[in-house]
């Protein structure tokens, strides 16, 4: 994209997934296939980390991470919540360190299957002491027989108790909540082996108790026929996506632009990572683009971002996972392929 710059801001990150800063302000990245969440300090402020320390380890394909202060003016005073493929921990931590320690499990999440990670997001006030956890389907296309797999949960930090708040969505692996509206908005990626072009990717907004398609429907509520065509009653509360994307380009990490220290033209646009396709003729995706939307989230036009990452000749150099934007940048990007997290600025 004209008018900005990109460069590697950590690298030896094995598998960097999910991107967040400690209360400090210091860059930590999940890296599920290590078992670890790596913390990457940038004490010189030279706009590269200075290495990779390790913060916990020994853990179960750690994915999400989020934090609540009990008082923001002390960051030693933090809960640093973990989510593992088969649980939802937290962690006391020490922000002088970069270290988690005193585990507390605080739930279960069913694992085995497909789609492993588990994402995490606190939800906006009112609401803010509720933790969603999504949470992915076992396989392709199936009747799951725990009905927390392909939903997304939430978790009262205040109570234990956690529900179901939204489900029939196969694999939202990243929240973000809208700027102006206050909605939550999730990536979804369709099933496979309906060929190149179909169904297509989703953005979805997540409303509680609203079912969102899957494995019935895909796209605008169109009825996978494929999978148990003689099925007739369906559940109700349907929800089609709010932005549909190109088959297979698996989308992943999304964040809008604020208003602050940007100009107006990119108020309220969101930028998606497009992971890539795996099991298409034409390879797409392996890119990061930028989603127009007006203040109340209203589609107004797709454009590529950030391209390079898949060559001329099918291969590929990396994969774009989780997006992070400051107000005026930088912007933030991991790539789990390549083991880096870019830093974009502008440059004009």
């Amino acid at each position: 994209m004209a008018g900005f710059s990109i460069s590697v801001f950590a690298d030896n990150i094995p598998d960097a997934r999910v991107i967040s800063f400690d209360p400090a302000g210091v860059m930590l990245a999940s890296s599920p296939s290590e078992g670890k969440i790596f913390a990457l300090p940038d004490k010189d402020g030279n706009e590269k980390a200075d290495g990779v320390e390790v913060v916990v380890g020994n853990l179960n394909r750690p994915h999400g991470m989020e934090w609540r202060c009990r008082d923001p003016e002390n960051p030693k005073n933090c809960t640093f919540y973990i989510a593992e493929t088969d649980k939802l921990s937290e962690f006391a931590y020490d922000p002088d360190a970069y270290k988690a320690t005193g585990k507390r499990k605080l739930i279960d999440l069913p694992s085995g299957g497909g789609h492993f990670t588990r994402t995490l997001l606190f939800m906006p006030s009112p609401n803010e002491d509720m933790l969603l956890v999504s949470v992915g389907s076992s396989c392709n296309v199936c009747k799951e027989n725990n009905d927390r797999r392909a939903s997304i949960i939430a978790y009262d930090i205040n109570t234990g108790k956690s529900e179901i708040f939204a489900n029939g969505l196969r694999n939202s692996v990243f929240m973000s909540i809208h700027p102006v509206t206050g909605d939550i908005w999730a990536t979804e990626m369709g099933r496979d082996n309906l060929g190149d072009d179909i169904p297509p990717d989703e953005i979805n907004i997540i409303k509680k108790d609203n079912f969102y398609g899957w494995p019935w429907l895909y796209g605008k509520n169109i009825r996978d026929e494929s999978f148990q065509p003689n099925v007739s009653i369906l559940p109700v509360n349907l929800n089609p996506p709010i932005i549909e994307i190109t088959a297979h380009s698996a989308p992943l990490g999304l964040a809008f632009f604020g208003e602050e220290g940007w100009s107006e033209d990119y108020w309220h646009d969101l930028l998606v990572a497009y992971h890539g396709s795996w099991n298409r003729s034409v390879p797409t995706g392996y890119k990061i683009v930028r989603i127009k939307l007006d203040e109340k989230g209203n589609f107004n036009g797709i454009e590529d971002f950030i391209t390079g990452w898949l060559k001329e000749d099918g291969t590929r150099s990396g994969r774009p996972v989780d997006i992070k934007i400051f107000p005026a940048g930088p912007i933030y990007i991991s790539d789990d392929q390549a083991g880096v997290i870019y830093r974009v600025v502008k440059t004009q």
